[in-house]
């Protein structure tokens, strides 16, 4: 799966009047919402807060009409206080008293959330149907003995595919540019691993230098610096266009060293002030092979390129505790 422009954890309605497959889910109070009846759920959902999509913006003072995405708006997304509380996956059992699985789904299909159905040993069948008309996104056997397992594997991918849909223009658009490392599903399992390795339960693409913002449940951020071949020729040209030093250049030549100048609004370039003290600006670059070869590593951010921290995924657990 590609990478979506940003993730964050999101909410999970679960809809059953009686489901033990639901019980033996693992504990998250607060990342799942829970309804017994399937009305209430469906009046909740037509009420719940709603995703605020990245901002496009079109030019028509040009001679071809343009359209442009505001990057330095996604990575505000992590100050929204509400962007933990928007319902991204739907899980209903098929049979409900009042209204089955499927008739909750065909109420809910102008929301963008995606729908899981939990199907019994008669119900496979209509429920395979109604994923292949679109109807439902996946559906889950209940008296499949991994049944806990499988609903969790696929909330997660839902969750990620939801981010995927919702910002797909806006992501289609930046792959064409400086991002195209959105559309490789290499760089897509590092930041998998990243987030599995450090902690780490958001991210946002990042402008200047390009990258990728990670921010773990207490907030900590990192920046995931990402180069190009191109990328990298550019860094050895200022460089060298700003009288760097031998060493620096030599590194920079032969992809030995990946740099982020901290200097906020210079684009994270080497600049004369610098002088010597280079290689704490630097890393090693770890290499990561897909239809272009990227040079990445992960610094820490200096709370100046934030204008405001974000609002925590701890902090929203605290307070809706």
């Amino acid at each position: 799966m590609k990478l979506p422009i940003y993730a964050h954890p999101m909410l999970t309605v679960l809809v059953d009047d009686s489901s033990s497959l639901l019980q033996s889910l693992p504990p998250r109070p607060h990342g799942r919402k829970v309804f017994h009846q399937a009305d209430e759920a469906l009046a909740w959902l037509m009420q719940s807060p709603q995703h605020e999509r990245v901002p496009l913006r079109v030019n028509h003072d040009l001679p071809a009409c343009s359209v442009t995405v505001d990057v330095d708006s996604i990575f505000r997304v992590s100050g929204q206080r509400g962007r933990f509380a928007v319902p991204s996956v739907v899980v209903v059992d098929f049979y409900m008293p009042h209204m089955n699985g499927l008739d909750f789904c065909r109420a809910l299909q102008y929301l963008p959330c995606k729908k899981i159905l939990l199907a019994g040993p008669g119900e496979e069948r209509i429920a395979m149907e109604a994923m292949n008309s679109g109807l439902i996104d996946r559906y889950v056997r209940k008296q499949d003995g991994d049944a806990p397992a499988q609903l969790e594997r696929e909330i997660a991918r839902m969750q990620q595919a939801w981010f995927l849909d919702q910002e797909r223009v806006a992501g289609d658009l930046l792959a064409m540019h400086e991002y195209s490392f959105l559309q490789c599903r290499q760089v897509a399992e590092v930041v998998r691993q990243l987030y599995h390795n450090h902690g780490f339960v958001e991210h946002y693409i990042f402008p200047q230098p390009n990258g990728i913002l990670l921010i773990d449940e207490a907030g900590e951020a990192q920046l995931m610096v990402v180069e190009t071949e191109a990328g990298m020729r550019a860094q050895y040209e200022i460089a060298r266009d700003s009288g760097a030093p031998r060493p620096l250049l030599q590194a920079l030549e032969q992809r030995r060293v990946l740099p982020f100048f901290d200097h906020e609004g210079r684009d994270g370039m080497y600049d004369r002030s610098i002088g010597g003290a280079w290689q704490r600006y630097c890393q090693e670059p770890q290499v990561c092979r897909g239809e272009q070869t990227y040079y990445w590593a992960l610094f820490e951010l200096p709370p100046s390129y934030l204008s405001e921290q974000p609002y925590t995924h701890a902090q929203y657990l605290s307070e809706a505790a």
